[in-house]
């Protein structure tokens, strides 16, 4: 089951009750694709514009990513949900069973990876956001603001998601990499987000 299929309402009300999935992750893909959509509209409002003729070609091409990425942060929504299945049976096998250390260790790295992907996708959606801020139409520049916050929510949702992980990985060299690249996309784009926000901010109130 697509738990994208579901109509907003109906995935709510899964989010809020006790079901294991979906959880925080994919709750931070979905956060991430509403805030890239927001980028989407600011660009698709600015199109065909006189005033922003000059940077037209430029909107549509990053119209272009963010449909992209929408796609792929939806489909993280269920990939995320996907990879706790084999989580959530590792944790089933009894303590004693030898073969129970290697199959959790495996299946804590599928559920690190995807929210790792979801980071990665919510950083460059970032990157997308401040061209559409800088570029877009001013009528739009509050959903640009929202839609950067959007992105940096997604971002540090999905970071916590990757390391609670971590944390219970015994290959700590492994683990240790996967936080590394996580602890550099917080610290690049956490930033970026912050400034689009500022500058949105200042702009509105100035």
């Amino acid at each position: 089951m697509k738990y994208t299929d579901n109509t907003f309402a109906e995935f709510i009300d899964v989010l809020s009750s006790k079901a294991a999935v979906p959880g925080g992750g994919a709750a931070s893909a979905l956060v991430g694709d509403v805030g890239i959509a927001l980028g989407s509209m600011v660009g698709n409002l600015t199109v065909g514009k006189k005033k922003y003729a000059d940077v037209e070609e430029d909107i549509v091409t990053l119209i272009g990513k963010a449909a992209e990425l929408q796609q792929q942060l939806l489909e993280l929504v269920d990939e995320d949900i996907a990879a706790f299945e084999p989580l959530s049976k590792a944790y089933g096998i009894p303590k004693d069973d030898p073969c129970r250390a290697g199959k959790m260790e495996e299946a804590l790295r599928i559920a690190a990876a995807t929210p790792l992907e979801i980071m990665r996708a919510s950083a460059r959606a970032i990157e997308l956001q401040e061209e559409f801020a800088n570029k877009g139409s001013v009528l739009a520049v509050s959903d640009a603001g929202v839609g950067a916050l959007c992105c940096k929510a997604a971002l540090q949702g999905a970071a916590l998601n990757v390391f609670i992980n971590t944390r219970m990985m015994s290959d700590w060299e492994y683990a240790a990499a996967i936080e590394s690249e996580a602890d550099a996309l917080l610290d690049k784009y956490c930033p970026i987000a912050d400034g689009v926000y500022d500058s949105v901010y200042a702009r509105l109130r100035g």
